[in-house]
């Protein structure tokens, strides 16, 4: 396959022309959108106008102006309601992927009887875990005890018979990824939340590096509760303001964490010492807004509403595959397994696994490649439909091939960075 295929598959390409809406980095490939997504000149925008809100209105800011900060978690939850299959009142944006979490896990984990364990697994975020540990401890459970972590048979995977197996009668509460952050597996969250919900036991999903890469059907699929954050695949920008959801059929359920942002927006400056929570989703949001980190995300957005995320999906994954065909043409005979999977259970981005990983991630770097490092030994590259072509999947192919070929990489040391 040569770089003439790769312009004609670009060529053909019904979403080139957003490749034009981001800030790309000068003379380099970045294959990095699944840890952090570039700036479009959208978000770039709608954080141009909230900074000019306050500048121009002062306080009436909250009230006033295209994007009263009043309501705004309500607004981007409505935006975002489509990426995850969410009805618009189920969706709310707010918090951190962990605080998020750390409020769900407040709320629906209710220990009673036998049932006392949470269930997750082993190939988890670690952010995720500790947040899981901390509330059963809070419980007064050990995590030793009660944590349970579903086991992979390969380091990469995980089988949905193990996961549905380990659905006892002393599970609790169930929190799992939506797709593996170091493999990319899609979990199928219809047959998991069926299962669950035939045990009656409350499930959630960690969409983190599912959102804004593929198609979801919560509200469908009856999922109890997700959370996310928005500055990988959804290009929020860092520490952008993250995203959760709640079913319908938990609107009125106490949040397990009470905060003022909470409240009925009616009630809310009646300052009564007794909380009337909101009737949807918003009930549990914490504290005030974060203003100036939910304005990206609003532009960020407009542009997924513009593609639709089963475009975006199926580019993404036609990027995929054609990097799986370069590898295996040009690459082999180099040292690398490919970690991911290659059917339709693959989200976005691709995991290579090489003893060397981390020397070669520099070298890729000093020849304008952006990459990430997992360790041990994972390389993820993520070509991102929105701006990635087909032509820098097959640049960044021939570039790691001469790395290797003349073992450029030999010259940094075999250790990640501090950010990997």
């Amino acid at each position: 396959m040569t770089v003439e295929y790769a312009r004609k598959l670009d060529e053909k390409d019904e979403l080139a022309h957003f490749k034009d809406e981001f800030y790309l980095l000068e003379n380099k490939i970045y294959m990095d959108g699944n840890s952090l997504g570039l700036l479009s000149k959208r978000a770039e925008q709608t954080l141009a106008e909230l900074l000019g809100t306050w500048k121009n209105l002062g306080i009436d800011g909250w009230t006033e102006g295209e994007h009263p900060w009043f309501y705004l978690s309500e607004k981007v939850g409505e935006q975002m309601a489509p990426l995850v299959g969410g009805q618009k009142e189920e969706v709310i944006a707010t918090g951190s992927t962990t605080t998020n979490l750390h409020q769900l896990v407040a709320a629906f984990y209710e220990p009673a009887g036998k049932r006392t364990k949470i269930l997750a697994d082993e190939l988890n975020f670690p952010s995720d875990i500790y947040a899981l540990k901390s509330q059963l401890e809070l419980k007064g459970y050990s995590p030793d005890e009660h944590l349970i972590r579903v086991k992979s048979h390969d380091g990469r995977f995980l089988k949905e018979e193990d996961i549905v197996a380990a659905m006892t009668d002393e599970v609790a509460l169930i929190v799992l990824p939506a797709v593996l952050y170091r493999s990319g597996q899609i979990l199928n969250i219809e047959y998991l939340t069926q299962e669950a919900n035939k045990r009656g036991i409350p499930i959630g999903f960690d969409l983190c590096h599912s959102i804004g890469a593929i198609p979801h059907h919560l509200h469908k699929d009856g999922v109890d509760f997700a959370f996310w954050c928005t500055y990988k695949h959804l290009n929020g920008g860092p520490g952008s303001v993250a995203g959760l959801f709640v079913h319908e059929k938990h609107f009125g359920k106490a949040p397990g964490l009470a905060g003022w942002f909470g409240s009925d927006k009616s009630a809310q400056f009646d300052m009564s010492h007794t909380m009337t929570p909101s009737s949807h989703a918003g009930a549990f949001q914490i504290g005030t807004p974060h203003v100036l980190s939910l304005a990206p995300v609003i532009g960020a957005l407009e542009l997924f509403e513009e593609a639709t995320i089963e475009k975006v999906r199926k580019k993404s994954f036609a990027l995929t595959d054609y990097f799986l065909q370069l590898i295996d043409q040009e690459l082999n005979g180099f040292g690398f397994t490919v970690g991911n999977p290659v059917d339709e259970t693959r989200g976005g981005h691709i995991l290579l696994e090489h003893k060397e990983a981390a020397r070669i991630c520099k070298a890729l770097k000093q020849d304008g490649v952006i990459p990430d490092f997992r360790a041990p030994d994972g390389i993820r590259l993520a070509p991102v439909a929105l701006y990635n072509t087909f032509e820098d999947v097959w640049h960044t192919v021939q570039i790691l091939k001469s790395i290797m070929k003349e073992r450029r990489y030999e010259q940094f040391e075999n250790k990640r960075g501090i950010v990997a």
